[in-house]
């Protein structure tokens, strides 16, 4: 089909606005699936969105509309709402012309709502703005129309709509068409497309999902694809487009959405964000451009994840390798703890980020995994003169040279050296935008201010305040949203950007368990909040480890100094039941007998620390 017949556009929105049932409707009403196999949420195809009831994942389709007698191609993005899938809003529009701005009129205009429209204007996309859930009796559209005055939108550009019943949305079909410019790739010049999302499939090997920018490709087994970045070449098994299953076909073309099957089994050769292109064979590239492509990810939460099963490593290891496709935003690399053995170092956009992937291996590749406490990136300044390989540090860890100091990063408590060697320490600080109703303005600002949050602004849009506050990411990553949904009775919504590095006085605390350090629950934590901490560990270890024939001393250390401590109960055998008679002697030199077969017992007796024990209070310590 002629590009001047084809539209482009993501769906986005705040979490829960109603961008997966706007798409069910348009899939309905240009007859994309046929209604016996119509099903709410059809775009989310993973079990874990379908029970959260949240998008987690893009989701292309290619829908047929017919308006004035003329045939179009519409291509959806489905986008996540979530702030910690931002990375995958990005990638949606960096294949779209148009997106289509959805707002639940019963909440208004809300944190995602803004960042996500902020991130479609940088990438030059035409906005097209939705006031959603009309039919509604909370419904606040007057109100709601006044918030998107205020972010530039004019009335006649905003299409009321209920996506749950259909109400208008012929409208936004109409406007897609009309109001979405068409791609403006050179149909004659030599492909490039863009890889935007990928995924593994056991039979077709590495599938990338691709938007054809210039030229045009056709299936042939002569074909060789090339991969600009990673500089490998690869002969395509088969393409095709979303219908919203993949569906076989002979070529794409300039403008379209697709996807390729590779065959590659090795998945760290086709990258998202690359550009690919077509070559008679390896020694002859041809010379285009790379596509800008977008953004790359930054890991900003990071846990260690350990195969309950020794002897799991290696398939843990496949799995991770698996969905770091599907999900470019997730990382790891393998690490070895001496109380819970080989497992990975990963890192994450956010909490729910971790909460998700950790959930998809489990389901996915039928994995077992211990997780640690989630942690931030620290960058240290080490004093002049420090030898990196004497304090257990290599090249790759060094993020800058100033002058005679170096700069290394670490994302675990296990990396941080002896405090002699540190000048200084820097913890990563976020921008948060948080929006809520005015009456919950109190309980927001004391909530922040617990978490060390610095008060930037406060911004009444009516009956909604805007505050805006930097906060140190390792207070948000510990119980933050969860407590903010809490003090404002589940209505206020976040959105957070990283903002910069701020020195900071930090403490390495770590756990001994019968004077024996455990290096899988130290923790790095703020010096003022690291007794609190210490003792509420300790308490939690006390309570699950199990007794012993012996007392086993539990405490929490910084260096040298013991900063709480307590005894876990040892089991006491009644030696002295056998005895039916005589003077007090006799029990006296039973029990002094047992004293001192505890206290040998004591000086050799090694510990062993179940794994349940780390999961529990690993698990309670979130």
């Amino acid at each position: 089909m002629d590009q001047s017949h084809i539209r482009n556009f993501a769906i986005i929105a705040h979490i829960d606005h109603g961008k997966s049932t706007l798409a069910d409707r348009l899939l309905e009403m240009t007859k994309t699936v046929a209604m016996r196999d119509m099903q709410a949420q059809l775009l989310d195809s993973n079990p874990i969105e379908r029970e959260r009831g949240i998008t987690i994942k893009l989701a292309p389709v290619r829908m047929h509309y017919r308006q004035h007698h003329e045939d179009y191609i519409l291509n959806l993005i489905d986008t996540p709402g979530h702030v910690d899938f931002g990375y995958e809003v990005s990638r949606s529009m960096a294949a779209c012309e148009g997106a289509l701005l959805v707002v639940d009129s019963t909440q208004g205009v809300q944190a995602q709502t803004l960042a996500n429209l902020h991130q479609a204007r940088v990438n030059k996309l035409t906005v097209i703005p939705l006031i959603n859930k009309i039919d509604m009796p909370m419904a606040r559209i007057e109100e709601t129309r006044a918030e998107l005055r205020d972010l530039g939108f004019m009335d006649e550009e905003m299409i009321e709509i209920s996506a749950k019943t259909g109400v208008n949305v012929d409208q936004v079909l109409e406007a897609i068409v009309t109001r979405i410019p068409a791609p403006s790739g050179i149909v004659a010049a030599p492909l490039r497309a863009l890889i935007f999302s990928s995924q593994y499939d056991t039979h077709k090997g590495v599938v990338i999902f691709v938007r054809i920018v210039d030229g045009s490709i056709h299936y042939d087994t002569d074909i060789h694809i090339h991969f600009l970045a990673s500089k490998s070449t690869v002969t395509p098994i088969g393409l095709g487009i979303f219908h919203p299953k993949m569906l076989e076909a002979k070529s794409l073309a300039t403008g379209e959405v697709g996807y390729i099957a590779t065959g590659l089994k090795d998945v760290r050769m086709a990258r998202v964000g690359d550009t690919i292109t077509l070559v008679p064979d390896e020694d002859h590239i041809p010379d285009v451009a790379i596509l800008p492509g977008y953004k790359e990810p930054k890991s900003m939460v990071f846990v260690g994840l350990f195969p309950i099963e020794s002897n799991e490593f290696q398939h843990a290891r496949e799995a991770m390798e698996k969905l770091q496709l599907s999900d470019s935003a997730f990382t790891f690399r393998p690490i070895s703890s001496l109380a819970l053995g080989n497992g990975f170092h990963c890192g994450f956009l956010g909490l729910l980020h971790a909460e998700i992937v950790q959930e998809r291996i489990q389901r996915e590749f039928g994995l077992s995994l211990l997780a640690t406490s989630p942690s931030v990136e620290y960058l240290l300044t080490l004093k002049q003169g420090t030898s990196l390989s004497k304090v257990g540090f290599t090249a790759s860890s060094v993020v800058e040279a100033q002058g005679s100091y170096t700069v290394v990063s670490i994302q675990s408590a296990t990396e941080y050296p002896d405090p002699t060697v540190i000048e200084k320490v820097q913890e990563p600080m976020m921008q948060v935008a948080v929006y809520c109703p005015k009456r919950f303005v109190g309980a927001v600002m004391q909530l922040s201010e617990e978490k060390r949050g610095e008060y930037i602004d406060l911004v009444y849009h009516g009956e909604q305040a805007e505050f805006t506050y930097i906060i140190p990411l390792s207070e948000m990553i510990v119980d933050f949203f969860d407590r903010l949904k809490s003090v404002t009775e589940g209505y206020a919504s976040l959105d957070y950007e990283f903002y910069e590095y701020r020195t900071v006085e930090v403490s390495k605390v770590d756990i001994l368990v019968n004077r024996e350090r455990v290096d899988a629950l130290a923790f790095l934590i703020v010096k003022d909040q690291a007794r609190r901490r210490g003792k509420e560990i300790v308490e939690r270890l006390v309570a699950v480890l199990p007794r012993q024939q012996f007392a086993i001393p539990v405490q929490a250390a910084i260096g040298g100094e013991v900063i709480a401590r307590d005894d876990i109960k040892a089991f006491r055998k009644d030696v002295i039941q056998k005895l039916y008679g005589g003077d007090r002697t006799r029990k006296d030199k039973l029990l002094d007998k047992q004293k001192k077969g505890k206290a040998k017992m004591k000086l050799i007796g090694r510990v062993e620390i179940p794994q349940t024990a780390f999961f529990d209070v690993l698990r309670k310590s979130k």
